[in-house]
């Protein structure tokens, strides 16, 4: 987890884990022997993320990694897990570029295919516009991925990028770039950057003082979306895998509130679904090589928040993703709220 650098990232995904750690250790154990989880800070960076995969190869205690964070550290560790067979699953990394990355690298949340394709149906659709000015990160493995997804999903549908923005350039000024973007007859922000860059598009969000629609990937899900932005973040629709309010008829959500006390966010169920499916493959054969064969048999179907976890054959989860919106509300202590839309 990059505990350094995002620390409420970090949380997020740590709950997920200790939520299922502790479910299975209630309940005996796997196998009778308890769960034991060790953790790792990476700072979100490629190098430090590789030091520590190198280590964990190296330690035959270690029997399956839920790391890690970003897509591009991910993509970083995923050869040293494959070279070493050891599995990692990661919960938060979409990027299109892991699909195959190697038959030892899953993922519990949905590639960027998915998302793209679900953004780009509701700005053709339903908001029922063409010309999208595209928010991206061009030194952001994810934000490039889900970019060129989208993309392609607009142009093979009849629309039109209009501009793209890149928030990696220093000569950053968020008045001037609202005024290009309504100059080149863009309809909509689509906010498609990275954590990293999060501050320049959350400056971005309050020039636009709501005139021009906005809409986003999953990495804009956060509290300070709803904190910085505020007022001007209401009517933000956004991708992402899972929302607590979305599915009321699985246990997790009351047993996650009673446990951390409040709500928690598609991250938690995803590491939350990362730690189980490990967790089941440990207890049907618990060698490095065993867990690999279980997890891949396209005839398993894991233990998951509501729905049971199935890999394909890439290693990515067939799972739908769902649209947010923000509304005033109090579910945050900052007056506003993602909520589901139907």
């Amino acid at each position: 987890m990059p505990i350094g650098t995002e620390i409420t990232t970090a949380q997020e995904i740590l709950r997920g884990v200790v939520q299922a750690q502790n479910e299975i250790n209630q309940q005996g154990g796997i196998n009778g022997l308890p769960l034991k989880v060790i953790l790792a800070n990476d700072d979100n960076r490629p190098e430090t993320a590789q030091q520590i995969a190198q280590n964990l190869v190296a330690n035959r205690d270690i029997l399956g990694v839920v790391g890690h964070f970003a897509s591009g550290v991910t993509l970083a560790t995923a050869p040293i897990y494959q070279e070493n067979g050891l599995v990692a699953i990661s919960a938060t990394s979409t990027s299109i570029s892991l699909s195959g990355a190697g038959n030892y690298i899953f993922r519990t949340v949905p590639s960027d295919r998915f998302t793209s394709s679900v953004l780009a149906k509701y700005f053709l659709e339903q908001l029922n516009q063409h010309e999208a000015a595209v928010i991206y990160n061009s030194q952001s493995d994810y934000s490039n991925s889900l970019r060129n997804t989208f993309t392609t999903d607009i142009l093979s549908n009849g629309g039109v990028i209009a501009t793209e923005v890149d928030l990696s350039q220093s000569n950053f000024n968020p008045a001037d770039i609202l005024q290009k973007v309504r100059s080149q007859g863009a309809e909509a922000l689509v906010f498609l950057n990275d954590s990293k860059t999060a501050n320049k598009a959350y400056l971005l969000m309050q020039v636009n003082n709501r005139q021009l629609p906005m809409l986003g990937g999953d990495s804009m899900y956060k509290p300070q979306t709803l904190q910085v932005v505020g007022q001007n973040a209401v009517d933000l629709v956004l991708s992402v895998p899972w929302h607590i309010l979305g599915n009321t008829n699985s246990a997790f959500p009351a047993a996650a509130r009673r446990l951390w006390g409040g709500d928690v966010n598609w991250r938690t169920a995803m590491a939350y679904d990362a730690t189980k499916s490990l967790s089941a493959a440990i207890a049907n054969n618990p060698s490095r090589q065993g867990i690999q064969q279980t997890i891949s048999d396209s005839n398993n179907s894991l233990e998951g928040e509501s729905r049971k976890v199935k890999f394909l054959a890439s290693g990515d989860r067939s799972q739908s993703v769902q649209l947010v919106t923000v509304r005033p509300g109090n579910r945050s202590p900052f007056g506003y709220d993602f909520v589901p839309m139907k």
